[in-house]
């Protein structure tokens, strides 16, 4: 039989209540940069992917299906932007990268993810996503239904990491 202590004793689990905070800003901080990183790699890897055909085919029907990105293709090819969407999502890795230095660069690029992943979480609502022989919604389809449904996490990512590049502005200041 094991017995709990009490949170508002003085120690938990033979902890102080200061070395539990210690660690826990430890693992926040350790949590911040792993958001940090994994946005700015999902990004620049997926924004890579863009350059070539294969990608520029499989996102066609997603941005043409969207009022926010259909107009694209009026004024450029398939591949053409592809190339431009490719860019913009390695740009805003970098700039979330650098930021960890530049805090003013850290918020615009976090802002602008968090611009990319409110556009690319509406095509959950714009491309054809339901799985029919499921009886349509709230049944997701593979592709592209759970293939968008990660950027409902990558937008809070990018929310997360906007109030983190504002907190260290306003410390910088």
């Amino acid at each position: 039989m094991t017995t709990t202590t009490p949170l508002s004793s003085k120690t938990i689990a033979g902890y102080t209540p200061e070395k539990i905070k210690a660690l826990g800003d430890k693992v926040s901080t350790l949590g911040t940069h792993g958001i940090r990183f994994t946005t700015a790699t999902v990004l620049a890897w997926i924004g890579a992917m863009k350059f070539t055909a294969f990608e520029a085919g499989a996102i066609e029907g997603l941005v043409a299906s969207s009022p926010l990105t259909s107009w694209l293709y009026s004024v450029a090819s398939l591949q053409g932007v592809s190339n431009l969407i490719g860019s913009v999502e390695i740009i805003i890795a970098f700039f979330i990268v650098v930021g960890i230095k530049f805090h003013k660069l850290a918020l615009l690029g976090a802002l602008a993810a968090v611009l990319t992943f409110l556009t690319t979480s509406s095509f959950l609502f714009t491309a054809p996503g339901w799985e029919a022989s499921l009886g349509g919604f709230p049944a997701l389809s593979v592709i592209p239904g759970q293939f968008l449904l990660k950027d409902i996490v990558l937008l809070a990512s990018a929310v997360f990491l906007s109030g983190d590049a504002l907190k260290r502005i306003a410390r910088s200041a």
